[in-house]
């Protein structure tokens, strides 16, 4: 099967064109970035063919300009004060040169020409640009532009704007320089702070904007109620959405480009009693990783996965709450077999990554594009594999089970407390117990735990309460301490910084088959699996514990 062609972008264009690359390794250098999200730029320098002085120099004269050396500039306060500090990092610009009729910006990059837009606008000059090295770029920003808390200058800039109902005044509001600002602020500073999402609240007296960072919401300075209205149609905008329109519910996408990574937002907007209520969905691919070897599966369930994938048919299902990286889990394990002979399907609501080489549909029930409906076409387009968002009913399942029955492989999720539970799920939903003895594979499930910040990390020795709370003794622990994070600013004092996953792995044998076809209760086949070997999500959760990643509150949480 010929792959598909795609459009270069600009970088790789003048890059190819210049005799660097040829047409297939521009090819491959879209599907790196699009698999992995690096910058474009980077994949290049990562080629060997060129150094970052050629490669400016190569950027430079294609835009008529310049290269420049930034080491020891020295910049004024006139020039610190003509562009928010936000958009310099946001961006990954520096302000250099400023005349009555332009304003000369360094970048390490070709700009693209919203941001050219956004600044022209903001400015109200004509901009121009010089190329300086990246590690320039980075150390003009940090040393002439602290991040700070920017948010508290520009919250003072918000109010002069008023609190326009009309449609005309609203638009206008939002286009407004200081809400430009702001919203590129919020967007900054969430994504460097690695939140998973934004939310962004109308109350009857405040409006508040929060970020979920590591499973926990927190919140910043709050912007006055008056500029609601402004900030959210500011939001709707970026994200092509009908800012008239706040009585349904509306679902939009943003793409930027924050500090040289490729960053996609999933927008979504709910008309609540107070205004719409507005979540972001983060989704930043460079920080995630989507190879099965590293997403912190413990060696034998990566094997036990590695092997079950392989197999011609049959159902895999991941289970967990919402944000236990169920997704994240299902992606990583079809890219394992996303090879040119395998042909794969998703349904998906939403689509969160574009992966090269999967054909991936969206879900909209609004427009009857059910899961059901989509599964019944997709047994006709000659699938070796299919990935099922979700199986949410009974026709859903009954589907699957099919497919699974006639030589596909079927990837899914649930929303279960444990794997055993996925089992009692489908018999909840009327599928027959023998349908999912004969189809069903393995069950992953798994949560997310936040792991102690290693800047701030403290071993301490466990006392007896906390050992009961475990179920463990101190013939189970020998000499280990436990860990808690101190708070420091590295982890904005929670004590927390990332997450790890815990895993419970299920995988079908006879003596389990047999209690399914038997309709035994969860808590019976839980008890034969781990007698059989299973290791229950509690336990690898302990060990994280022993091993000092996680905390005893952590697990008591979430297992």
């Amino acid at each position: 099967m010929a792959e598909q062609t795609l459009q270069l972008p600009p970088l790789v264009e003048l890059v190819r064109d210049n005799g660097f690359l040829d047409d297939e390794q521009a090819q491959e250098l879209i599907r790196q970035h699009l698999e992995g999200g690096k910058p474009y730029k980077q994949l290049i320098l990562d080629q060997g063919t060129l150094s970052e002085e050629d490669l400016l120099t190569l950027m430079a004269g294609s835009q008529g300009t310049d290269v420049v050396d930034l080491s020891g500039m020295e910049f004024d306060d006139t020039l610190k004060n003509l562009i928010p500090v936000a958009s310099v990092r946001m961006h990954s610009i520096v302000p250099v040169e400023s005349e009555p009729d332009h304003a000369t910006f360094a970048t390490a990059d070709l700009v693209e020409t919203d941001v050219i837009d956004e600044l022209t606008f903001l400015l109200s000059k004509e901009i121009r640009f010089v190329f300086a090295t990246e590690a320039q770029i980075k150390a003009a920003i940090d040393d002439n532009f602290a991040a700070g808390d920017a948010s508290d200058a520009l919250l003072e800039e918000l109010p002069a704007i008023g609190d326009e109902t009309d449609e005309k005044g609203i638009e206008s509001a939002a286009a407004s320089a200081p809400v430009i600002r702001f919203v590129n602020l919020v967007l900054y500073q969430a994504i460097t702070d690695r939140a998973s999402d934004i939310h962004i609240e109308p109350f009857e007296k405040d409006f508040k904007i929060r970020y979920r960072v590591d499973g926990a919401l927190y919140e910043m300075n709050p912007p006055p109620l008056s500029m609601a209205l402004p900030i959210i149609s500011r939001i709707k905008v970026l994200s092509n959405l009908n800012i008239a329109e706040r009585r349904v519910p509306q679902d939009g996408r943003i793409a930027l480009t924050v500090a040289g990574r490729q960053v996609d937002l999933r927008v979504s907007c709910l008309p609540t009693v107070h205004g719409e209520s507005v979540v972001l969905r983060v989704l930043d691919r460079s920080a995630v990783s989507l190879d099965l070897e590293n997403i912190g599966l413990p060696e034998d369930i990566y094997d036990g996965i590695s092997l079950d994938i392989e197999k011609p048919n049959g159902i895999f299902i991941v289970t967990g709450p919402t944000g236990s990286g169920k997704t994240t889990t299902l992606y990583s394990c079809l890219r394992a077999i996303n090879k040119v002979d395998v042909k794969i399907l998703t349904a998906e609501e939403p689509v969160e990554y574009d992966i090269e080489g999967l054909v991936q549909v969206p879900i909209n029930p609004q427009q009857g594009n059910t899961f059901a409906k989509v599964l019944r076409a997709f047994l006709r387009q000659d699938p070796d594999i299919i990935m099922v968002g979700e199986i949410r009913d009974l026709e859903t399942a009954e589907i699957a089970v099919q497919a699974a029955l006639t030589g596909h492989f079927v990837f899914s999720t649930l929303h279960t407390n444990d794997a055993a539970g996925a089992v009692t799920r489908l018999v909840d939903m009327n599928v027959a117990p023998y349908l999912i003895s004969s189809t069903l594979q393995a069950v992953l499930a798994q949560r997310l735990v936040r792991t102690c910040c290693n800047n701030c990390k403290t071993f301490y020795d466990p006392d007896d309460e906390a050992l009961r709370r475990l179920g463990l003794t101190r013939a189970d622990i020998g000499n280990r301490q436990f860990a808690f994070g101190k708070g420091c600013k590295i982890c904005n004092a929670t004590g927390y910084k990332g997450r790890k996953g815990v895993f419970e792995y299920l995988r079908m044998s006879n003596p389990i088959r047999d209690m399914i076809n038997a309709r035994e209760p969860t808590l019976v086949i839980r008890e034969k699996a781990r007698e059989l070997g299973m290791r229950t999500m509690r336990e690898d959760a302990i060990r994280n514990v022993l091993d000092g990643y996680t905390t005893v509150d952590e697990v008591l949480r979430y297992t």
